[in-house]
């Protein structure tokens, strides 16, 4: 009887365990609260708009690989990396570098104490909180996902926002969110007022500003490319002229083997940057392209596989080396053995003149 009590005792106690670990509060999901300078979430309609983002409730992971990935963009139906979701299909967005100093469409929060944080724009604090400032650069962008492919997206007519993922292929369901953000005429919509100092930074673009300039038209664009540098896996530079102040354009090169960009064009017109060519691509005559704009240029030039030339120079020299040691060597071994038949020889004649004798 004592033992069957004492049973149905751990029993009862095991049971409570359950039911407290079943009903134990589940992680809070990640949130993300968007505001421009005025406030909202809303970006402008015609100008690049700039968001501050502030996350809380994600999943915080110290000393982790990677953190979260901030885009602006777009998704559609089960986007979500963890279920799927494939980037240039499920969801697209503004592309950037993932590096700290790049243009600021794309933003890198790491995990506190991970490898990558150098690369971070900001860190995720442990109690899963982060901001960050985030660049739009217009109500449509081309979008270039992971498979090269480059598509329009008009924020006019699809419902964009804020997406998270995990970073660096670090699939994370806590950690992917969207948040909607609308478009409208954030600097013509504001309230007239005599006195500057009240817009509190709301004012409109002045002609001659980027933003304005940007209505211009637009010369006959030109690509050219540093033909010299079309080598596989190095860095390719390229200059456009004839663009519009304030227009964002994107490059693709051999129809989505590589792509680079969104690139905003400076007031004069032009643009300079540069594109990294696929290592593994082989030698033959690409094409670059020019996209977001009329009358989009491109160029063909040939380009060289991997630098074979230069990789051979330390090769040869250590060859010739090689045979020259090889050689010193021989004629070594050759005086060796000469000499060591000389005293052969030499003992030999000492051997018999002493039997001689």
């Amino acid at each position: 009887m004592v033992r069957t009590a004492r049973l149905l005792g751990a029993l009862a106690l095991l049971c409570g365990m359950v039911s407290l670990l079943g009903t134990a509060p589940a992680q809070a999901a990640g949130r993300v609260s968007v505001a421009n300078e005025f406030g909202s979430a809303k970006i402008d309609g015609t100008y690049s708009t700039t968001l501050t983002l502030s996350g809380s409730g994600f999943q915080s992971i110290k000393g982790g690989h990677g953190g979260i990935y901030v885009w602006f963009g777009t998704v559609n139906g089960v986007w979500q990396p963890s279920k799927g979701g494939v980037s240039g299909k499920d969801y697209r967005y503004v592309p950037d570098s993932e590096t700290a100093d790049n243009q600021g469409f794309q933003r890198y929060i790491a995990f506190p104490g991970s490898d990558t944080a150098s690369a971070a724009a900001a860190t995720m604090g442990e109690n899963g909180s982060w901001q960050v400032k985030l660049a739009v650069p217009g109500p449509t962008f081309q979008a270039v996902g992971r498979n090269g492919a480059a598509v329009s997206v008009d924020c006019r007519k699809v419902q964009c926002g804020v997406i998270t993922v995990g970073a660096h292929g670090v699939k994370n369901a806590n950690n992917e969110t969207f948040t909607p953000v609308s478009v409208g005429d954030l600097y013509q919509a504001q309230p007239e007022t005599t006195d500057p100092e009240e817009l509190s930074g709301a004012v409109p673009p002045e002609p001659g500003t980027p933003a304005e300039t940007a209505k211009r038209k637009a010369g006959n664009p030109k690509l050219e490319v540093d033909r010299t540098s079309a080598v596989a896996g190095r860095v390719l530079p390229f200059t456009v002229t004839g663009l519009v102040s304030g227009q964002q354009i994107t490059v693709v090169f051999a129809d989505g083997r590589a792509a680079a960009g969104p690139f905003l064009v400076g007031d004069t017109g032009q643009l300079a940057g540069v594109i990294t060519l696929p290592a593994d691509l082989p030698a033959g005559t690409y094409e670059l392209r020019v996209f977001g704009v009329d009358k989009a240029p491109a160029v063909k030039f040939a380009v060289r596989a991997a630098d074979e030339d230069v990789a051979a120079q330390p090769v040869a020299a250590s060859t010739e080396d090689d045979d020259k040691v090889e050689t010193w060597g021989k004629v070594f071994t050759g005086f060796a053995a000469a000499v060591l038949l000389l005293a052969l020889a030499r003992l030999l004649m000492i051997a018999r003149s002493r039997r001689a004798k």
